[in-house]
C-alpha cells in the first residue's frame, strides 16, 4: 500500500445551500445547512485513505466539540491521528455556501490550525517513512516549508496544493516535486489566464504541475515533455466542496502505485466526479471500489 503523510489544516465545514449565493449586503433564505468535517488537509488525508492507502494526519484540532468530532472522523475513515495535536482554544471552521450549480464560496476561520507553525518531534520520522507528502496553505507558511524540506531531505515525494492561493516562496518551490493547483490558482501564482501558459511558466520553479480544470479534467506538464490533457467523466454535479482534494488525494495514490501519468490522472478525475455528486466535502469521498467502477467505464 502507497504511505501518505498529511500535513494541513482540520476544519469543520458549516455548510448552507441556497438557490444562489448572496452578493455583498444580500440576504437569501437556504433550504438547508449541515455539518460536515473538512479542512484541504483531513479532506485530502480521507480521499487518499478511501482511496487505498495508509494515511497519517499531522495538523492540529481544539479542545472544543468540534475538535472531538473532526480527530473521530478522521479515524473512523482509517486515518492515523497519532500526530494530530489537541489545543486550547477552537477547532478552525469554514463558513460554505453552496448555490443549485453546485458552485462554492468558501469563508475559513484557522482556530487551531493557526497553531500548526512548526514541526514538533516525531514529525520529522513520521514524514520520512511515507511515499508522499501531501501539504496545502491553510496552516502557516512556516510549517509548510519545514514539512517540504524534510520531505526532500528523506528523498520523499512532496505534492502541494497552493490553495488558498498566495505567493510562494523559493524555497517552498525548491522542495516541491509536484505542484497542483486548479486554473484560478495557476493564474495567480503566474499571471496567466491560459492553464497550459500558467503550467509552462510554473515549470521554471517546480519539475511537474498538474492544473486542475474542473468539469474539463486536468492538464499535466512536466519539464521536457509536451503537456498532456486528460478528460474527467460527465457527470451533474451537486456540489463541488472537496473536489480538488478528492483529486489530490486519489492522485497521490495513483502515482504511489506507479501508475503511468495519464493513468493515474484518468482515475484521480474519476474520483473527483463521483465526489461532486454528493453533498459534503469528506462525506463525498469515494471509496477505492467506486473509483475503479468509474475508471473502468
Amino acid at each position: 500500500m502507497t504511505d501518505i503523510v498529511v500535513l494541513g489544516s482540520t476544519n469543520m465545514d458549516l455548510v448552507a445551500y441556497v438557490e444562489k449565493a448572496p452578493q455583498r449586503g444580500e440576504t437569501v433564505t437556504g433550504r438547508e445547512f449541515r455539518t460536515v468535517p473538512g479542512g484541504k488537509g483531513a479532506n485530502q488525508a480521507i480521499a487518499a485513505a478511501h482511496a487505498g492507502a495508509t494515511v497519517s494526519m499531522i495538523g492540529a484540532v481544539g479542545n472544543d466539540p468540534l475538535g472531538t468530532r473532526l480527530r473521530s472522523t478522521l479515524e473512523h475513515s482509517g486515518v492515523n491521528t497519532d500526530h494530530l495535536r489537541t489545543v486550547e482554544g477552537p477547532s478552525g471552521t469554514a463558513h460554505i455556501v453552496v448555490d443549485d450549480e453546485g458552485g462554492n464560496a468558501i469563508v475559513v476561520v484557522p482556530g487551531a490550525n493557526g497553531t500548526v507553525d512548526h514541526l514538533v518531534p516525531g514529525d520529522e520520522g513520521l514524514i520520512a517513512s511515507a511515499d508522499a507528502l501531501l501539504l496545502q496553505l491553510e496552516i502557516p507558511l512556516a510549517a509548510v516549508v519545514a514539512g517540504a524540506r524534510k520531505a526532500r531531505a528523506h528523498g520523499v515525494r512532496t505534492i502541494l496544493t497552493p490553495a488558498p492561493a498566495q505567493p510562494l516562496p523559493a524555497e517552498l518551490l525548491d522542495a516541491t516535486d509536484l505542484l497542483v493547483p486548479n486554473e484560478h490558482e495557476a493564474a495567480a501564482l503566474t499571471g496567466r489566464t491560459d492553464p497550459r501558459e500558467a503550467a509552462l511558466a510554473l515549470l521554471d520553479s517546480v519539475p511537474e504541475v498538474v492544473v486542475t480544470l474542473g468539469a474539463a479534467g486536468s492538464l499535466y506538464a512536466a519539464r521536457g515533455t509536451e503537456p498532456l490533457t486528460v478528460p474527467a467523466p460527465h457527470v451533474t454535479a451537486v456540489d463541488s466542496t472537496g473536489a480538488g482534494d478528492t483529486f489530490v488525494g486519489a492522485l497521490a495514490v495513483a502515482l504511489g502505485e506507479e501508475r503511468p501519468v495519464r493513468e493515474a490522472l484518468a482515475w484521480a478525475a474519476a474520483a473527483a466526479a463521483l465526489s461532486v455528486q454528493r453533498q459534503g466535502a469528506s462525506a463525498s469521498m469515494p471509496y477505492r471500489s467506486d473509483i475503479e467502477k468509474l475508471y473502468a467505464s
